[in-house]
This record gives structure tokens, C-alpha cells and sequence, in this order.
């Protein structure tokens, strides 16, 4: 699972002074749910998932993951998390089987595991028919479930998605979606960041609404409509982030 308690990241800025990228921000995931974190670009999303992910340190706060401490234990953490960005950079010259293989070794697998793991990848994410195939000649769904399934290869038990929908077209995106689900049919814990309301309203089981790095609300969707007063998650969104205005 994953508990965050006031978890806090302050950078420093020589023009602007201290910028806080996470201010005390505090919520539980528990296995075999999928907990979204949604907010506008800028927000405090990503900040928030690479603490939790270990590749930031807490100025404050702290965090457990798969029952390790990430500022104590992050090797541990990293043991036991599969990170993944939109932004994630692929080798261009390593085919996708060669890629993912890589990660694999990294991550300890032996050779027979790693051949196992690899065949159950590409049937579920449908990758047999460019796995082959450099990276660099990958479309950008291609390369997507490429790095979907580097982060997975070694089948960790916390799963952090950050924004994986970004810049995909409407079938790429819906496979990607029905994988996440499956994920939590599998009884991972998944933690999904995104500012797509209507990916949020389908796949979150509990969502965090994160604005100018605070966690403002969280609950169901029902629970945001009781709160709120508004008809859909958007009007909720708006109504939290910006009581002020009209609906």
C-alpha cells in the first residue's frame, strides 16, 4: 500500500524564492484500488509521485510504499514500485524486447523468468507485432507500452502512473486504461495521475483533487458530489480549486 503523511517538497528559486511543489500532502492507497491524483498542469502531481517513487526526497513529511520508508528504505521501494511517465526516454538503437529484457536483468529476473515475463507482456498488452522493432522506428502508442512494460517487467506490487494517457490516440489510450484496470483486478495498488476528468471519473476508485501543490478534497465521485453540490466531476473540480467561480 501507500501511505503519504504530509508530505512536503520545497525547491528554491534564485528569481521567485521558495516554491512549494508539494505542501503537506496526505492520503492512503490500499491494495486492489486505484487512487487518482487529479489536477490541473503544475499542480503538484508529478512532485507528489516522484517522492513516492524515491526519485525526489521529502523536504518534509514522510512515506510508506510496499511497507518501506522512501526517504530510509529506497532501494527497497524501487524494489517493489513500477514507475511510469509520459515523459519516460527510450533507448532508440534497443529493439522492445531488447529494452524491456534490460530493465528485466536490472531488476534481477533470471533468464527463464525473464522469458516468461516477457511472452505475458506482449499478450497483454498486445505488443508481438513490434517487439522486434527499434525503438526509434516505434510509434508514439508503440513506445508508450514499450515503457509500460520496462516498468512491470520485474511484477511489482505498487503501481504509479504519471499522466500515461498524455499525447496517445483513442485506442492506445483506451488499451492503456483496461490495462490499469486489470492491474487492480490483480490486486496491485495503483496510484494514477492525471488532469483528464473523464479518465478519473471511469478508473478512480477514491480521487485527490491537488491544486497549487495542496490536496484540497478526496473521495469518491459520489462523495465529491455530495461535497460539492455539482453534477460532474469537472463542476466539482472547479468548485474546489475555484470557489469563486460561477458554475
Amino acid at each position: 500500500m501507500i501511505e503519504a503523511t504530509l508530505l512536503t517538497k520545497v525547491f528554491h528559486d534564485r528569481r521567485k524564492g521558495e516554491i512549494r511543489g508539494a505542501d503537506a500532502v496526505s492520503f492512503h492507497v490500499e491494495p486492489g484500488r486505484i487512487y487518482g491524483l487529479l489536477g490541473a498542469n503544475g499542480a503538484g502531481k508529478t512532485t507528489t509521485l516522484r517522492m513516492l517513487a524515491t526519485l525526489l526526497r521529502p523536504t518534509s513529511g514522510s512515506a510508506v510504499v510496499a511497507g518501506h520508508d522512501v526517504a530510509r528504505e529506497p532501494d527497497k521501494v524501487r524494489a517493489d514500485v513500477g514507475f511510469l511517465a509520459a515523459s519516460t526516454a527510450l533507448y532508440a538503437r534497443l529493439t522492445a524486447r531488447e529494452m524491456i529484457a534490460y530493465f528485466g536483468r536490472l531488476n534481477g529476473l533470471d533468464e527463464p523468468s525473464l522469458r516468461l515475463r516477457l511472452r505475458t507482456l506482449a499478450d497483454e498488452l498486445d505488443m508481438h507485432e513490434f517487439l522486434d522493432r527499434r525503438c526509434d522506428k516505434l510509434s508514439t502508442g508503440m513506445k508508450q507500452k514499450t515503457s509500460i512494460a520496462r516498468t512491470l517487467v520485474h511484477d511489482p506490487q505498487v503501481m504509479i502512473f504519471d499522466e500515461p494517457t498524455l499525447g496517445l490516440d483513442v485506442m492506445t489510450a483506451r488499451s492503456i486504461i483496461r490495462f490499469v484496470r486489470e492491474c487492480r483486478g490483480r490486486g496491485k495498488t495503483v496510484l494514477y495521475s492525471t488532469h483528464v476528468m473523464s479518465e478519473a471519473e471511469k478508473l478512480c476508485d477514491t480521487i485527490g483533487i491537488i491544486h497549487a501543490g495542496r490536496l484540497m478534497a478526496e473521495g469518491t465521485l459520489a462523495d465529491l458530489r455530495a461535497s460539492t453540490g455539482c453534477a460532474d466531476l469537472e463542476e466539482c473540480f472547479i468548485k474546489i480549486v475555484s470557489p469563486g467561480e460561477p458554475g
